[in-house]
């Protein structure tokens, strides 16, 4: 294998000096408008948890219990998003990107599909729930084997000097994907009125049959990243990728984990838990809330970008620092323009909770895949991204809940939020840096580290 890696460079050179401009452009198509679907699908379901699937699902309850209810079928998504993740984090280092984004996005797919079929509480009792957790187990595990994939396809595509503008070129499907659920939902509520609660959810589900065909079009004509198939080229494949980054760089992908503590779980709370906090608590119009979340992910789709290539100018720490801190200054001032029910007010906490978050993210996706070896990459890099799931994004909503029916106020959730950042920032401190010799490499074990 030694001998492998040391040709490598010799591979990207030719692969650099090819007309790369329409594969790369195809592979940058392909991985966002996969990852826009995969999210589309994902958000999808925590809008429906926070406004319709209580009732549906579990209408015995009482109010608070039926939300923490739903919301823990939201969780079970999150929690099985580091099981994709290694599960197409190892195959993806094994015999490449491509593959596994399509069999993502056909788990994904067919999983939404599926709730849009779904037969309620009032139909047929308990196993109802029980099947929208077990489809919701189906998101997590599609969604947590495709970011890993899409980001790096695209990453790899690009220039060493353009890795955060590339990697950020994905992550716009977050705002995409919430843009298109929200805007769906929106439409739906609108057409069906009285009835979206009965039947009219259930379109925004059906639709992502028609996703499905669009993603895979779009992803059968991408080529395999340059980068990995100099991998294979070189016959340095590593056989057992998940298993040697979890041995060699568990460092790395427990501080990608806890990084993105002060990015995802506020990110939870001001897209989905805002909205039982806004009908639930302050009494405000559930239209209105949508269309100021449409709004915000509108915005995100200039400031993702824009961020990740900040970063390829002053680096990726700086921003995503920056981020970290002013999302958590602005816990209290969030709620505090909330908690006013003026409309102005609370368009302006939600655009701007949104793009602090967004200086984050942006840049997010190269800082993770960096710190990893293009044999361990998708392995290393999705495991750690998507572990942030279990400790960030799944409970948010739900440990958001708790406080709010404890205390009343939303006090507890700003210091909740406070916290997640402080955490975050102590692993941005402490993560591994790669050299950019050990990159240029591809050392798949024991990566160099900067001083």
């Amino acid at each position: 294998m030694s001998a492998g890696l040391g040709s490598i460079d010799s591979v990207l050179f030719a692969e650099v000096n090819m007309d790369t401009a329409a594969p790369r452009r195809r592979a940058v198509i392909a991985s966002t408008v996969g990852t826009t679907i995969e999210w589309y699908d994902f958000f999808l379901y925590n809008t429906a948890a926070s406004l319709i699937f209580p009732a549906l699902f579990f209408p015995k309850q009482a109010a608070f219990t039926g939300i923490l209810l739903s919301f823990g079928t939201q969780f079970v998504g999150f929690a099985a998003r580091p099981v994709g993740a290694a599960i197409f984090g190892h195959w993806g280092d094994r015999i490449g990107r491509k593959a596994m984004l399509i069999a993502t996005l056909l788990l994904m797919g067919i999983s939404t599909t599926l709730i849009g079929v779904l037969p309620t509480y009032h139909t047929i009792g308990y196993l109802g729930p029980v099947l929208l957790t077990l489809l919701r187990i189906g998101q997590g595990i599609g969604v947590g084997g495709e970011w890993g994939g899409s980001v790096l396809l695209s990453m790899e595509w690009g220039t060493v000097r353009r890795r955060g503008l590339m990697a950020s070129w994905p992550q716009l499907g977050v705002p995409l994907g919430l843009l298109a659920s929200t805007g769906v939902v929106r439409l739906m509520t609108d057409w069906t009125g009285p009835s979206f609660d009965n039947w009219g959810w259930r379109i925004p589900f059906l639709l992502s049959i028609v996703l499905i065909g669009i993603g895979l079009y779009v992803r059968l004509r991408v080529m395999e990243s340059p980068e990995f198939t100099a991998i294979k080229e070189t016959d340095a494949v590593v056989r057992r990728p998940l298993f040697e980054v979890i041995r060699t760089e568990w460092p790395t992908i427990l501080s990608s984990a806890f990084v993105r503590l002060g990015e995802q779980a506020p990110f939870y709370l001001f897209t989905s838990f805002v909205l039982t906090y806004g009908t639930k608590q302050l009494g405000l119009n559930r239209d209105g809330l949508l269309d100021d979340i449409l709004i915000a992910a509108t915005v995100g789709l200039i400031s993702v970008p824009l961020f990740g290539h900040l970063s390829d100018r002053i680096g990726r720490r700086r921003v995503y620092g920056t981020g970290i801190v002013l999302t958590g200054v602005f816990a209290f001032p969030y709620f505090g323009l909330l908690n006013t029910k003026t409309a102005a007010l609370v368009l302006v906490a939600i655009v701007i909770s949104l793009v602090f978050h967004d200086m984050q993210y942006g840049p997010q996706a190269a800082l993770i895949a960096e710190g990893f070896g293009t044999n361990l990459r998708y392995s290393g890099a999705g495991l750690g991204y998507q572990l942030a799931s279990v400790i960030a994004g799944g409970p948010a909503p739900l440990i958001a809940t708790k406080i709010l029916k404890e205390t009343g106020s939303s006090t507890g959730i700003s210091w909740y939020i406070i916290g997640c950042c402080v955490l975050g920032m102590v692993a941005l401190l402490m993560m591994p840096r790669r050299s950019p010799a050990a990159d240029q490499e591809n050392v798949p074990v024991a990566a160099a580290r900067e001083p």
